[in-house]
């Protein structure tokens, strides 16, 4: 099977988180039109964590968005789980994210009011939902804040703000976690230390999480690398290490072709 078959289908044999079919997503229209993503097909099976990469402009954020029901797609589908999203009313969508999607950005986007604890659990308070007090008693040992749950965000480093962003993308069970650059506002010490938090979310919770990322050693943490380049699915890594990564990523040029 072919590298590019191989994307098609999820890493492992088990049980399939969410999917993409021929998705497309277009911008604009004439001479502005875009083609973000051409005819992306791809898995994600539960328990991975998976990281998507490419050159600027490939596509990856963008199919994040669309997988995560954040955007809409032109045509195809996006499935978290036995749930397509596309033609998903705005409040059945909006209960989809809250309830069985998880998200990490960039920026931490704490309550700088609440303390630790109480962003963790801010989602679920919203949706009138109460904690697993277990499960959220090992996602907290899991990303290490026991002690820290009553530390407003100006009282954490970035490295610890990222860690309650984890915590709280993990405390209400999602059947998904995306990931958008989790670490492109940490230090490479904090960065190491939330892709440790992740990696064992997968080994020890079993969560599923898809992050989108330019840095390969971030990546070499992934069990599996998606690599995408011109909207489209152009090879699929097994078992990455950041050396690897980094050699294959040299492959492509700034716009995606192979060189």
């Amino acid at each position: 099977m072919s590298s590019y078959a191989t994307a098609t289908r999820a890493a492992s044999t088990g049980a399939v988180a969410a999917k993409a079919t021929d998705l497309t997503k277009v911008y604009g229209e004439g001479e502005t039109r875009v083609v973000a993503l051409d005819h992306v097909s791809v898995e994600f099976g539960q328990a991975e964590f998976t990281a998507i990469m490419g050159p600027s402009g490939s596509g990856k954020s963008t199919l994040m968005h669309c997988m995560a029901g954040l955007d809409t797609v032109t045509s195809g589908s996006a499935t978290i789980g036995d749930t397509e999203l596309t033609g998903l009313r705005d409040k059945r969508l909006t209960q989809l994210r809250r309830d069985r999607v998880g998200f990490i950005f960039q920026t931490f986007n704490l309550l700088p009011t609440l303390n630790a604890l109480e962003n963790i659990r801010l989602p679920m308070d919203i949706a009138g939902r109460k904690p697993d007090p277990e499960w959220l008693k090992r996602v907290i040992a899991t990303v290490g804040l026991a002690d820290r749950l009553r530390h407003r965000p100006s009282q954490l480093s970035g490295g610890q703000q990222q860690r309650v962003a984890v915590a709280r993308a993990l405390a209400g069970k999602p059947d998904i976690i995306f990931g958008d650059e989790p670490t492109g506002n940490l230090d490479s010490r904090a960065g190491a230390e939330v892709l440790g938090f992740l990696r064992n979310s997968v080994r020890e919770l079993g969560q599923t999480v898809v992050m989108v990322t330019h840095d390969p050693v971030a990546a070499g943490y992934a069990d599996r690398v998606v690599f995408l380049a011109d909207g489209r699915v152009v090879d699929d890594m097994a078992d990455p290490t950041a050396e690897r990564v980094l050699e294959h990523m040299k492959r492509y040029d700034v716009k995606g072709r192979t060189s």
